[in-house]
């Protein structure tokens, strides 16, 4: 089921919002009353990035991403506990202040649920599509998510985005080309806001032509 515009820009505004009333109040805020468009089960990543603009130039940089890639709750609710712990869990951040609020810009990607790619090793570059895909690595108990919007914001080619989610998962780069390491992909819409608090747009990164 496609997310529409409105109903995107609904759950960004709400990531930003359970954030919000998490550091000014430590309360977690539950919606009753909502379209049932929200129920359904999908994977949900915040990421927050702060923004900036240097003469006349925007500047954004990581400031926290976590989400849960797995259908594993409603969708409201995951956005609102993915938001909470993108601002205060992500262990490569402190985390983040109330008044910092209003210098970070919020990112909802909603997943598709992943499929495991049981193609020849030497064939999975080929399968992947940047723009349209991320990764999950799993070997052992050692795994790495890559969201699709990485790959494109770092310019990579679908081999370097599986080398890059083997790093994510802690493993040697070439661990994609191994028995026994699976290799996942799941697509994500992707709603955005241009500045903080400002317009939500739905991010495009991948053309079918390409």
């Amino acid at each position: 089921m496609k997310i529409s515009l409105q109903q995107g820009s609904f759950l960004v505004k709400i990531a930003r919002k359970a954030v919000e009333e998490y550091l000014k109040n430590e309360r977690i805020i539950k919606l009753n009353q909502i379209d049932p468009i929200y129920r359904i089960k999908r994977g949900v990543f915040t990421t927050i990035e702060s923004y900036n603009v240097r003469s006349g130039t925007v500047n954004k940089e990581l400031r926290g991403c976590i989400g849960f890639p797995y259908p594993i709750d409603e969708l409201i609710n995951l956005t609102i506990k993915s938001a909470i712990l993108a601002a205060t869990e992500d262990p490569r951040f402190p985390p983040l202040e109330f008044n910092e609020l209003d210098d970070v810009v919020f990112e909802l990607s909603i997943l598709t649920e992943p499929k495991l790619i049981e193609e020849d090793r030497k064939k999975i570059p080929s399968i992947i599509k940047i723009g349209r895909d991320g990764l999950i690595i799993e070997r052992g108990l050692m795994s790495g998510l890559l969201l699709p919007q990485v790959a494109v914001e770092n310019e990579w080619d679908a081999e370097t985005f599986l080398c890059n989610a083997c790093l994510k998962a802690g493993l040697p780069p070439d661990s994609w080309l191994l028995k026994g390491t699976k290799v996942y992909t799941f697509q994500a819409e992707i709603f955005a806001e241009l500045e903080p608090k400002g317009r939500i747009i739905k991010r495009s990164l991948y053309r079918n032509d390409q």
